[in-house]
């Protein structure tokens, strides 16, 4: 086995394929982002890289405020198309029939099919060449009940999400681990101690002392 030398690049795959949801009620959009993620987790944080070129770009500046979707198979076709289809020639929530609401603390609509809505007010806008780094800091998150358990835990992964890698999306594969499954220690199975075994009834235990034969 060898390796091949390729030039640099963003070869970091698998990433997370989500639709951003920009401007208002009234002037809204959506733009499929490959490259967002967590910065930091108190304040909580998140940014999105934008191609100046990109219709949502201005509107994200203009406004100060988006909203991160989290896609599953169910909406990966939608994400597609929102990828490569400009708002400036049509209505992508129309299109592809998807419900907007008004954000808790934005302006910005959520996408209601979407199982997880993060909004964010933006921090910071950083140019790096190709593509802005808009840094963010997450105000409120809305999560479908659907998906809820008995105890409030959030299960994800029964909404199905999916990932990009080279081109093409992909649902998610089996569990391998859980955090800290590397170094957490197995349960030490105990010998399972066997119950007595009591006399059937009307009998009682043999004595240990023999008795003595009768003489005939």
């Amino acid at each position: 086995m060898g390796k091949d030398i390729w030039k640099p690049g963003t070869v970091i795959y698998p990433v997370p394929a989500v639709m951003v949801s920009c401007g208002t009620m009234e002037q809204k959009n959506i733009i499929t982002v490959a490259w967002t993620g967590t910065v930091n987790s108190d304040p909580a944080m998140t940014y999105v890289s934008i191609r100046p070129s990109r219709h949502s770009y201005n509107i994200i500046k203009e406004t100060g405020e988006f909203v991160i979707n989290l896609v599953t198979e169910r909406l990966a076709y939608a994400c597609d198309f929102c990828g490569v289809r400009s708002g400036r020639d049509l209505d992508k929530f129309e299109a592809m029939h998807l419900t907007a609401k008004k954000g808790e603390k934005v302006n910005a609509p959520i996408i209601y099919e979407s199982p997880v809505n993060i909004e964010c007010k933006v921090k910071e806008i950083i140019p790096l060449g190709t593509h802005d780094m808009f840094l963010a800091e997450v105000v409120s998150v809305q999560v479908s009940d659907e998906y809820l358990d008995e105890t409030g835990k959030f299960h994800f992964d029964r909404a199905k999400p999916i990932c990009y890698s080279h081109g093409a999306y992909y649902g998610l594969g089996r569990k391998i681990g859980t955090f800290g499954y590397s170094v957490r220690k197995k349960e030490e199975t105990k010998p399972v101690k066997k119950p007595e075994k009591k006399p059937a009834k009307g009998k009682t235990k043999k004595s240990s002392v023999k008795k003595k034969s009768k003489k005939k």
